[in-house]
């Protein structure tokens, strides 16, 4: 997506968790817990992928995303498909996402990653203001100055 932002990818801890799992200092029971919302969420608002499950190599994994924001109110917490996502990227002007893979046969689940997106990825100017930013100046000023700041946290 154009507007996906400050990328955070737990592949490192997905691999240590497979490697506890090997070495027998993690059961399967520790790993493999989805709860009945998360695979109700893959089954109905996921994403099928080709990748195979770690565990049981029998099924394929499903990813579910959650977005969570200020400016979602009563949607947060919910899981999306990738389509109504491109749709709340260009409505909303910052949610995150994070990305969870699932195992319907298993019950594995891990967070794949997790993200920024919204409107205030499309910049046009150096002071990072958005391209559809109708406030004031001084309310422009105000968050031109906080996104710097975050920019130069990082």
């Amino acid at each position: 997506m154009r507007t996906q932002r400050q990328v955070v990818d737990y592949s490192l801890r997905k691999r240590a968790a497979l490697r506890e799992l090997l070495a027998g200092r993690a059961s399967t029971h520790d790993l493999c817990d989805a709860s009945p919302y998360l695979k109700n969420a893959a089954r109905f608002h996921g994403e099928p992928t080709d990748q195979r499950c770690p565990i049981c190599r029998s099924e394929n994994l499903t990813r579910v995303h959650y977005i969570y924001g200020d400016e979602l109110k009563q949607s947060a917490g919910q899981a999306r498909t990738l389509a109504e996502l491109s749709v709340l990227a260009m409505t909303l002007r910052e949610f995150q996402v994070f990305v969870v893979e699932v195992c319907l046969g298993c019950d594995w689940n891990h967070l794949v990653e997790q993200y920024l997106l919204g409107r205030d990825g499309l910049t046009d100017g150096p002071d990072g203001e958005s391209e559809h930013e109708t406030v004031s100046g001084v309310a422009a000023a105000v968050g031109a100055g906080a996104r710097r700041r975050r920019e130069a946290q990082r």
